[in-house]
């Protein structure tokens, strides 16, 4: 895939998810979604940081703590490593673009963009 905006499914029953770089300390996955959210139950909490924008369309995203953050095309977040968190809501007229960078502490990453 050469552009992030195409091939995108017709058929989003679910979300579609797609590797585009995969390396030893990173990896960058593109998400599509309408109207999805995490599953009911449970919380995701990965061993990586997850610096995540949203391309199109909007989504919000639910911490352990009750904290709600609502990300628009061009918001983004960074998540530590083992921070409970799940989308709660994205929308569901629109398909919502997102970019997630999965990274290990040993990355460094320059926050301030």
């Amino acid at each position: 895939m050469a552009n992030l905006f195409e091939n995108i499914p017709d058929n989003l029953a679910a979300e579609h998810f797609t590797d585009l770089i995969k390396g030893e300390n990173i990896r960058i996955e593109r998400i599509v979604s309408l109207g999805h959210t995490s599953p009911e139950f449970g919380w995701y909490s990965q061993d990586e940081n997850e610096w995540v924008i949203v391309l199109e369309g909007s989504g919000t995203i639910l911490f352990e703590n009750g904290i709600e953050r609502v990300l628009n095309k061009g918001d983004y977040l960074n998540i530590p490593a083992h921070t409970k968190h799940k989308v709660i809501r994205t929308d569901p007229n629109n398909i919502t673009i997102w970019l997630a960078v999965f990274y290990c502490n040993s990355l460094i990453v320059d926050t301030l963009f």
